[in-house]
């Protein structure tokens, strides 16, 4: 078995969403002076490599401690969509992959973004579900939805349609993924456990896949 890392390293300088704060690493307990080594880490709950709970848009909807830990976990398939010329996903881009999705737990989608992870280039223009395919989507007993982008919408957005359609179906989304061509074209198992925060609107995971 193979198992391929799907995420983004959490730094201080690393790329984070338009206005949110980048993380603050602070070495609280040195080797030298205490006799160990512990640092402080202050971030905000959708950094880097992260899930979104239902309750990240919908009120009084299911926080991640909430969910089974069965929910982060299960099969999954990688479609690449790195060579389309449309920034849209519609449903006719995904419906040859309907008998394939009716098995899997969680779809993750390959637009080939990930590869500007670091410059401004990566904050927009990206490629998002049309809300036909979102809501296509949603018909499906699907865990979660997984990208290789920032957001699941686009970045102009006000109202977040897409995180809603799918997040009101307790379908949860993973964003900001990467190395997903590192993936097999057939199913494979695949997890994204979310730090037990309390009350958790969102969280950093260390997504992989089991090849």
């Amino acid at each position: 078995m193979r198992i391929v890392d799907l995420s983004h390293t959490v730094s201080p300088n690393m790329p984070v969403y338009p206005g949110t704060e980048q993380p603050i690493f602070i070495t609280g307990c040195s080797i030298e002076e205490i006799g160990f080594l512990e640092k402080k880490i202050t971030m905000y709950s959708h950094t880097g490599t992260h899930v979104d709970a239902p309750a990240h848009l919908i009120k009084d909807a299911s926080t991640l401690d909430l969910l089974s830990i069965e929910h982060f976990h299960g099969s999954a398939l990688m479609l690449n969509f790195k060579n389309d010329k449309s920034k849209t996903i519609n449903v006719s881009s995904l419906e040859p992959y309907e008998k394939e999705i009716e098995k899997i737990d969680f779809l993750l989608i390959h637009t080939g973004w990930s590869k500007y992870w670091g410059t401004e280039k990566y904050f927009s223009d990206y490629t998002v579900l049309s809300l036909e395919a979102a809501n296509w989507l949603s018909k499906f007993q699907l865990k979660g939805l997984g990208l290789d982008t920032i957001s699941a919408d686009i970045s102009e957005t006000d109202d977040y349609p897409i995180h809603k359609i799918l997040l009101k179906k307790n379908t949860i989304i993973i964003e900001n993924l990467i190395n997903l061509l590192s993936l097999p074209i057939s199913i494979f198992t695949f997890s994204c456990f979310p730090i037990k925060f309390e009350d958790a609107d969102g969280s950093p995971v260390r997504a992989v896949a089991y090849v």
